[in-house]
């Protein structure tokens, strides 16, 4: 086995009986053999009797980089379940190592043994991973008719899972718990979301997830422009029609990172996070509790990984942040220096949006676009309201959009 190379080596709940004779002998040519302790226990002694076994510490990814440089030269073989590339520690290996220096020995993934046992298309199901990650999560997935397959962290996931789905109105939803799937001893049990009480049989298990609303639930659609009641906000708010119009001039794409400078409730950043689960955002304010806010509404979004609060004033706030793809400045427009600042940490080809209300904010988006080209547009909404025993249009303050590239054109 060549020294330099990790060997990651997939174990089910079935342990060493379920490895094909490949990974069987990873496991007997290794010096070093790195896992969890229930992962280690798999692996009998006999089996990888030369190896010196190493439980992960915790937290584990800041001690990674030390614990692989430690056993440099040496023929270390990691064990992971199920695929270590698919919400695994293959993919922290990775990015550390390089792919040049791995040798990864998948077995079947958690998530297609449960689609096999329940007759689901892998292909049509959402997953999410609560490992190390906040439930919050989920929120971004639960819709009528989905069904979501759930990675748990300890024997209470399900009862977080069918809590989260009963607050926001899925109590109907059926639920469907594995445990140590792929053993002899494997276990299952059954039930809805809002009559759930049990812990997982044990502490390894995956949770199943047919989502049905009920009465009360109100599903958040994926477009741009939710309701303005989906946020908790002090009156700090992008209204849902000028945020529609921004996240389009915004055009995320998959991958990219936004600044949301002066984020008030987070709604332009939140929208962002949410066009892909792999847009991220950094929202920038100033005033500790709408930056409070803005964390609480990620989590009810279902973004809590896909947004960065950063607490404090623009540009100060912005210094070592990571160079962005786009940048929208929904207030602080007039503060001296701002909008410069952004307009040079944006990458070449990004986009910068700026909305303006006052007079002053307009005038200074006028004066930008004549330095950095793009173009403007004004945003006018009406409602419908009573007006004695009548309807009568109500309009909001109009919004101008300034819209440009960093190349120059809008």
């Amino acid at each position: 086995m060549d020294a330099r190379v990790v060997t990651i080596v997939g174990i089910g709940a079935d342990g060493w009986d379920g490895l094909p004779e490949r990974s069987r002998a990873a496991l007997r040519a290794a010096d070093v053999l790195l896992g969890s302790s229930r992962q280690l226990d798999l692996v009998p002694a006999p089996d990888a009797e030369r190896a010196e076994r190493v439980v992960w510490p915790s937290p584990l990814l800041p001690a990674l980089p030390g614990l692989i440089e430690e056993h440099e030269g040496r023929a270390v073989v990691v064990l992971a379940s199920g695929d270590p590339m698919f919400h695994g520690i293959g993919s922290a290996l990775a990015e550390l190592l390089g792919p040049e220096r791995l040798r990864v020995l998948p077995h079947t993934s958690s998530v297609s043994l449960a689609c096999a046992r329940l007759g689901w298309r892998l292909d049509r199901v959402d997953v999410a991973s609560l490992v190390g990650r906040p439930a919050g999560a989920l929120n971004a997935l639960v819709a009528p008719g989905r069904r979501i397959l759930v990675l748990s962290a300890g024997r209470e996931s399900p009862s977080v899972v069918a809590a989260l789905l009963a607050g926001r109105g899925f109590g109907p939803s059926r639920m469907t718990v594995f445990s140590d799937l792929g053993a002899d001893g494997e276990a299952v049990q059954h039930g809805t979301a809002a009559e759930w009480t049990e812990l997982a049989a044990t502490a390894l298990n995956i949770v199943a997830v047919e989502c049905a609303p009920g009465p009360d639930a109100a599903p958040l659609p994926r477009t741009a422009g939710l309701p303005d009641a989906a946020f908790d906000h002090d009156g700090q708010l992008t209204k849902s029609e000028v945020r529609a119009v921004t996240l389009a001039r915004l055009a995320p794409l998959p991958g990219e990172l936004l600044w949301d400078v002066g984020a008030g409730a987070g709604s332009v950043a939140i929208e962002w996070a949410r066009a892909h689960p792999s847009c991220q955002a950094v929202a920038v304010e100033s005033r500790p509790e709408r930056a409070k806010r803005i964390g609480r509404n990620a989590t009810s979004l279902g973004v809590p990984g896909g947004v960065r609060v950063v607490e404090g004033e623009a540009p100060d706030a912005l210094d070592d942040l990571p160079t962005p793809d786009a940048v929208f400045i929904g207030g602080g427009l007039t503060v001296l220096g701002l909008l410069e600042r952004c307009w040079d940490a944006l990458r070449p080809g990004g986009r910068l949006v700026a909305n303006a209300v006052t007079l002053e904010s307009e005038v200074r988006v006028a004066q930008a676009r004549e330095t950095y080209g793009g173009d403007l547009v004004r945003v006018s909404v009406e409602r419908a309201a009573p007006l004695g025993g009548f309807t009568a249009w109500r309009p909001a303050m109009p919004v101008t959009i300034w819209t440009t590239r960093k190349d120059g054109t809008a």
